[in-house]
């Protein structure tokens, strides 16, 4: 089966290719298809902003296709930074910047108010319109500097539940045990082998 995957993150891609490995999925990416349009992600969900993704690349490219919207919520914060996860700091905001945001904003937060969660959202769109989401979460504290140089996003400043390093410290495996887009993509798994039998 061929996928794209609606995004240009090489990090996303390169993370989804690694948790399917062996399956026989063959992922395609927008690299492979230019003439597709930037998805603007203007829904107040996850949800919202990944199934608008897998849709319009879907649709684009004749193929089945798989997007995913992901994020940081901190609940002292009141959820954010949510779905502005990745422009916290600004639209043109890098990773880097949209940490030093968040330590800013949870500053005065003591540690028994730092917890919070990863969230992803997976749709994945038939060029006829069907689209099926997934959502898995991973639970966690909100470090007070940056550790480790793995990952991308908040991964620095983020230490799963029961565990001391943050997902930056940990080997890509470790982190794929524990994360969010794991387990989204594994409710996906079951939903195709549900699919196809």
């Amino acid at each position: 089966m061929e996928i794209v995957l609606a995004t240009r993150n090489r990090k996303k891609v390169e993370e989804i290719s690694r948790i399917f490995k062996g399956s026989g999925i063959i992922f395609l990416t927008l690299d492979d298809f230019p003439s597709c349009p930037e998805v603007e992600e203007d829904a107040n969900t996850f949800e919202g902003n990944a199934v608008k993704k897998a849709l319009t690349i879907a649709r684009c490219t004749g193929k089945a296709a798989l997007a995913d919207d992901s994020g940081l919520e901190v609940y002292a914060l009141h959820g954010a930074p949510g779905v502005l996860s990745a422009r916290y700091a600004g639209p043109d905001a890098g990773d880097s910047a949209n940490n030093e945001q968040l330590l800013a904003a949870m500053k005065d937060l003591p540690d028994g108010r730092r917890g919070g969660r990863f969230v992803c959202c997976i749709a994945f769109a038939l060029p006829n319109g069907t689209v099926s989401t997934f959502s898995g979460f991973s639970e966690g504290t909100i470090g007070r500097q940056e550790c480790g140089r793995s990952g991308f996003g908040y991964d620095p400043l983020f230490c799963p539940q029961d565990h001391r390093k943050t997902f930056a410290e940990m080997l890509p495996e470790e982190k794929d045990m524990l994360s969010h887009r794991k387990r989204a993509l594994e409710q996906l798994k079951d939903y195709w082998e549900h699919f196809g039998s």
